[in-house]
């Protein structure tokens, strides 16, 4: 008998997970492609995803000299992706990945903790996007399981030899796509990720160059198939796809070759989607890196637990969102809070905790201080001189949630 309700059980699920109308995400790190460069060059098969629904641009970095400032590197932004957060909280400051903050969750977590059956996918040429950021199996991250692995090409010099023309790149790449492409095609995972590298090997060999314009060109042709596969998945089984491309930085202004500072062509970056029904933060704010998390997870219908909510720094782009661009700083007395509306009814909630204990894992004690009109967008929170030196402030709105930190201590 128990056998009998199991086998029910899984067939039931099946059924549910195969059903029309089944939402799929698919997101793709470009690296290292500055807008400039994109906007120049031919890219027919991004044009015909944008076509379907945006092209953006977009924003890496953080605060520039404030307290989120984040290094335009590639695995850093790679985390702010996953996690929705600027480095202060993910702390992932470079490409060795030493210690990430497990406890910010990346989207992959999110997804599984709500929805078990549901399948996630890894694309890329270095294992540590899935071992070390995923954080695939890791106690620590969540132990959740990659369901399709696709990595680790750079590790293979039988199959991909290393020349010094860095040709071999090219050709992981091609693997990556086809290996990604393939899945989709045939298997759908419900969340995938996407990691192309050889764009920013070339500008770090060649700078601004016929070189680069040349790697952009193939890369489109790449992004090219895994378009060709959703549409596959969108023509013959009706289930509801978005896809997000995206760059993890831009490059110097000088010589195209490096990354990794705060000027205006290494913080510009780009977003190019199939979804056509942006909101209105997408049309009046530049958005960010950050902001692809929050928006997936709205995509896929995953509610962000609340203590994981009020960490999360970026904004959906799809869907009705009330409020942006928190600010605060310290003036006598008080600190004056501040944020942009972008819906005019309904108030917004502001709550206070001085401590910063969700870092090592632990709930932090909010209190609400205030509640005021939404429209009103500025209040001043009194303090005590001897009040305390740390305030991360949460702005709770009736479609979207924002936060703030102000660090007395910090010039």
């Amino acid at each position: 008998m128990f056998k009998y309700f199991f086998l029910i059980f899984c067939l039931a699920s099946k059924m549910v997970l195969a059903q029309p109308g089944s939402k799929k995400v698919v997101f793709v790190i470009v690296d290292g492609i500055p807008a400039d460069v994109l906007e120049r060059v031919s890219t027919p098969s991004l044009d015909a995803i944008a076509k379907s629904g945006k092209y953006l641009r977009a924003t890496v970095g953080g605060e520039k000299n404030g307290y989120s400032e984040t290094p335009t590197i590639s695995a850093v932004g790679y985390n702010s992706l996953l996690t929705g957060t600027w480095v202060n909280k993910h702390n992932v400051w470079g490409n060795d990945i030493k210690e990430p903050n497990y406890h910010y969750k990346n989207i992959f977590r999110l997804l599984k903790n709500q929805y078990p059956l549901k399948k996630v996918a890894v694309f890329s040429s270095w294992t540590d996007n899935r071992t070390k950021l995923v954080g695939d199996g890791l106690p620590e991250a969540g132990n959740i399981k990659v369901d399709y692995a696709f990595d680790g090409y750079e590790l293979d010099t039988i199959n991909f030899p290393h020349d010094k023309q860095g040709q071999y790149m090219h050709l992981i790449d091609e693997k990556v796509t086809s290996d990604a492409a393939q899945t989709i095609q045939n298997k759908a995972p419900d969340l995938s990720w996407v990691y192309l590298e050889y764009t920013d090997d070339v500008a770090h060999k060649f700078g601004d160059s016929k070189e680069l314009d040349e790697a952009v060109i193939l890369m489109d042709k790449q992004v090219g198939n895994i378009w060709e596969a959703i549409q596959y998945r969108q023509k013959n089984f009706k289930e509801d796809w978005l896809i997000v491309i995206t760059t993890d930085h831009g490059r110097d202004e000088q010589t195209g070759k490096g990354h990794g500072g705060q000027s205006l062509r290494q913080r510009t970056t780009w977003m190019v989607t199939n979804y056509n029904k942006l909101n209105n933060y997408t049309r009046y704010y530049t958005p960010a890196i950050v902001d692809i998390m929050p928006t997936i997870a709205r995509f896929l219908n995953v509610k962000i637990p609340i203590n994981d909510l009020r960490e999360v720094d970026g904004i959906p782009m799809m869907g009705p969102v009330s409020i942006v661009h928190a600010q605060a700083y310290q003036v006598p007395n008080a600190i004056d809070v501040s944020w942009r509306a972008l819906e005019q009814w309904g108030t917004v909630k502001i709550k206070v905790a001085t401590t910063n204990y969700y870092k090592t894992g632990q709930a932090d004690e909010y209190k609400l201080v205030a509640e005021v009109p939404l429209s009103q967008q500025h209040y001043q929170l009194p303090i005590k001189d001897s009040a305390a030196s740390f305030y991360k402030i949460v702005l709770e709105a009736p479609n979207n949630i924002i936060n703030v930190w102000v660090n007395k201590n910090t010039k």
